[in-house]
């Protein structure tokens, strides 16, 4: 009998990575219909991450009210707990995601990870000792200001009034209280999963790489990325470290550089942390064959992405790696000295692209049937 492990991540706006799972289950058992599949659905940190978690490690959905990205906004939504209660796993964007907002809602002056904040009390309450925090998806740039601010710290304007916290007002802040803190959050251990390096403010920064697909024009950027140099030096002040500049400061906005600053939590690449929690090695010891995949693989795929993350954990192990994509890219060639036996495309010749997306299912069963077919 034939063992078959599926760790794809999603295929973006198609397949959700448990989806994808099935679908190459479907095209496995057409042809070996004895076979052993098992499923590991992957994410790197962002969409998916949490999902792809509480499937691996049997957790349990924890439900929740929020404040959404707008402060105007209250939202029902969801947390997980996994390892026997131990682990709180959160994905900022089912509190303050870009999908939360329709393209005309979306302002970064405006929004605020507030609602994130108030899911880690939650978690807090429950008594976990480690909180997984997910920072994919984000429609905010306030720096992780409104998460710190429902954790219980407090900002304050020149003239002494208190301010409720978002990516506009960042450059009033004048003074900045920590009393208040949730002292909880020193008795626990949180990892950030995040694949992206990017420091909190300057041309690579939050404003200027990510906010312009939350909804910001070049003067809201210009002011967006000033506010966050303003706020950067307002919390060195408080916390005595400069995290602005660490890999990852930017990521979400700056949720990266506010967890980092008030929550003393560390940055671990999203694919590795999925990897780790899911024992995918284990599980690739006992395979014939890897099968990944994600909606695109190109020469960007060595820089973290989910399938390299697990064509290197099958390198290790001798084990064939089979990656299977909706686009591809430029420059794979190199993948195939990286750990990738194969890589296919999914989609029939000349297809457009609203097809192929409405039909991924069907596409990827087909083309993992034919890749099967091939081997006897």
């Amino acid at each position: 009998m034939t063992t078959f492990v599926l760790a794809p991540d999603s295929f973006k706006e198609s397949l959700t990575a448990l989806e994808a799972c099935q679908a190459m289950q479907r095209g496995i058992l057409a042809v070996e219909p004895e076979a052993s599949c098992i499923a590991v659905p992957m994410a790197d940190g962002g969409e998916g991450t949490l999902e792809a978690l509480l499937y691996a490690c049997q957790g349990e959905k924890v439900a929740c009210q929020v404040q959404g990205p707008l402060p105007s906004q209250s939202i029902s939504t969801y947390f997980a707990v996994i390892d026997a209660g131990k682990t709180a796993v959160i994905e900022m964007a089912k509190a303050n995601g870009i999908d939360l907002l329709s393209p005309e809602q979306r302002n970064p002056m405006l929004t605020s990870t507030y609602g994130t904040g108030q899911m880690l009390l939650q978690a807090l309450d429950l008594g976990v000792s480690q909180v997984i925090l997910g920072l994919g998806g984000s429609v905010t740039n306030d720096g992780g200001s409104g998460l710190a601010q429902a954790l219980g710290a407090r900002f304050y304007d020149q003239e002494g009034k208190a301010l409720a916290v978002c990516g506009g007002n960042l450059n009033q802040i004048a003074h900045i209280d920590l009393s208040q803190l949730d002292a909880r959050l020193k008795q626990i251990e949180i990892v950030i999963a995040s694949d992206v390096n990017n420091p909190l403010y300057g041309a690579n920064g939050a404003a200027h790489i990510f906010a312009p697909q939350k909804g910001a024009d070049a003067a809201m950027v210009k002011q967006l990325d000033a506010n966050l140099q303003h706020y950067a030096a307002q919390v060195e002040q408080v916390v005595a470290r400069d995290f602005s500049k660490h890999a990852g400061a930017g990521a979400a906005g700056g949720l990266g550089f506010g967890l980092m600053a008030f929550c003393g939590a560390t940055m671990q690449s999203g694919a590795e942390l999925v990897i780790e929690q899911t024992a995918l090695d284990r599980k690739i010891q006992s395979a014939d064959y890897v099968l990944t995949g994600e909606g695109k693989i190109d020469g960007q795929t060595h820089l973290g992405k989910t399938p390299f993350a697990v064509a290197q954990v099958a390198k290790r192990l001798n084990k064939p790696v089979i990656a299977f994509a909706g686009v591809l890219g430029d420059d794979i060639q190199a993948l195939y000295t990286q750990g990738f036996s194969q890589i296919i495309n999914i989609n029939p010749p000349n297809i457009n692209p609203t097809q192929a997306m409405q039909n991924a299912a069907q596409h990827l069963e087909h083309a993992t049937t034919a890749w099967l077919q091939q081997q006897k």
